[in-house]
């Protein structure tokens, strides 16, 4: 990739799980009531059909990965779980009950914290408790992330008899040095325990999670680390750039010096360099960072023109409905997003309370909604058209012509009202959909939000 791109479009912006973008939530004027309204349209248009996505977030950890920005508490205290789980369920309720029919689930996801923080036993009584007050769906697709220092055999038992068939397992890099620098200290040894273990009871997708440019991090390590995972041939593979805000989340992401972090030069180098290696061994790119093999439901999502991205990252279906449980969880109606509080202790109190635990969101208009599908479009299919009134918008001629640089640089194609995303201009992405942002154009934040695009 060429030096003076990178230069040129390497600048902060988002990686559009959302649109708008969280910064840009209009908070003054979302209430509950709202909400309550977006989630009943919602369901009773989707529920029949399709069905909900949950997302239940799991917050515990033993230790601190300095590389992480999600939100955690850090503790060894494991009678923490058993509360937690109540008030989850306590939550879950409280959405039951908004609507005149059993939800159907679609797809459920375990993230964290460290999912595998909880024992057997309470994700037991946590799954059993969510599906108990649902309908599965035909084709449900359960999945979790899991920590290979600490899930056990009985974990993957556990969950796979619970319908879970998708993990996916945080590996980051292997290099000692590296890990050593973001306090992530995992041989590849528990890796390859890990991977073999879940699919030795059942698991059909098996995923990694692989950073690029982390403190220490150089391009061979990106080799090594590949050819290490060539050795155990994950399903998919989520190659994702280290997004370094330590300005938004703490000092968990101060372990560090800004002279540790790779140029952009480098780290664009180490995405390009893994990328080969990836296609190489059979790996075919999915949406933005992330690769599968040909076997997996990821890469038939893709060729089907099926795959969907959401808080939850790349999905191979969608749905309309996502409800997101737990602390800091995210939820989307479509119409509307919404974020549950992020301290234990407020969360625990508002669901006692029976107070459905949101704290900021933001009901979609009309333009919203037209540029969202837009967005989502080129996050996962790098392309885009607006041949009806129904898929244009107000500023899109002041799109068109921020648009105008790609074009020459050939990143983009533009023609019958329709852009289409060049195979150069994939890394580039993040920076297509920055042009379509009404509102960051709009607003243009006066402090870094987000990480760099490259």
């Amino acid at each position: 990739m060429s030096h003076n791109l990178i230069k040129k479009y390497n600048v902060p912006g988002p990686r559009y799980t959302s649109y708008p973008t969280v910064p840009f939530w209009d908070n003054n004027t979302f209430s509950l009531k709202q909400w309550k309204q977006s989630l009943r349209q919602s369901f009773n248009e989707s529920n029949t059909s399709e069905g909900i996505s949950l997302y239940i977030h799991l917050p515990f950890c033993e230790s601190l990965c300095t590389f992480c920005g999600c939100n955690k508490r850090i503790t060894k205290r494991h009678e923490v779980e058993s509360p937690y789980i109540t008030a989850v369920l306590k939550e879950w309720d409280l959405y039951c009950e908004l609507f005149n029919d059993k939800p159907k689930i679609k797809a459920l996801h375990l993230g964290g914290g460290t999912p595998t923080f909880f024992s057997p036993l309470n994700l037991n009584r946590l799954i059993k408790g969510i599906t108990r007050k649902a309908i599965l769906a035909e084709n449900y697709e359960f999945s979790f992330e899991g920590h290979p220092n600490n899930t056990t055999k009985e974990h993957l038992l556990t969950l796979c008899s619970l319908g879970f068939r998708r993990v996916s397992f945080g590996v980051q890099d292997y290099n000692d040095t590296v890990q050593k620098a973001i306090h992530r200290i995992q041989p590849f040894e528990h890796v390859k325990r890990a991977t073999e273990m879940a699919r030795s009871v059942g698991f059909t997708s098996v995923g990694h999670d692989i950073i690029f440019g982390l403190p220490f991090q150089t391009v061979d390590h990106i080799r090594e680390t590949i050819a290490k995972t060539r050795q155990l041939m994950p399903d998919s593979i989520a190659f994702y750039s280290y997004a370094h805000t330590p300005w938004i989340k703490g000092n968990g992401q101060r372990g560090f010096s800004e002279a540790n972090l790779p140029k952009p030069e480098e780290k664009r180098l180490q995405y390009e360099v893994g990328k080969a290696l990836l296609a190489d061994a059979g790996y075919a790119e999915i949406g933005m960072d992330h690769f599968a093999l040909p076997t997996d439901a990821l890469y038939t999502a893709m060729v089907n023109q099926k795959l969907h991205r959401n808080f939850m990252g790349y999905a191979a279906s969608k749905t309309q409905m996502m409800i997101g449980l737990g602390v800091s969880s995210i939820s989307d109606s479509w119409y509307g997003f919404s974020q549950n509080v992020k301290g234990i202790e407020a969360y625990y109190h508002l669901v006692e309370n029976n107070i459905i635990p949101v704290f900021r969101g933001h009901i979609l208009n009309e333009e919203d909604l037209v540029i969202r599908q837009h967005i989502l479009n080129l996050m996962c299919h790098y392309k885009t058209a607006w041949n009806n009134s129904d898929s244009t918008f107000k500023n899109l001629d002041d799109t068109l012509n921020k648009l105008s640089e790609m074009l020459k640089d050939e990143l983009v194609v533009i023609e019958n009202n329709g852009l289409k995303i060049t195979k150069k201009g994939k890394p580039f992405v993040r920076n297509v959909c920055m042009a379509f942002d009404v509102l960051l154009q709009q607003k243009k934040p006066e402090k870094q939000l987000f990480s760099m695009t490259i």
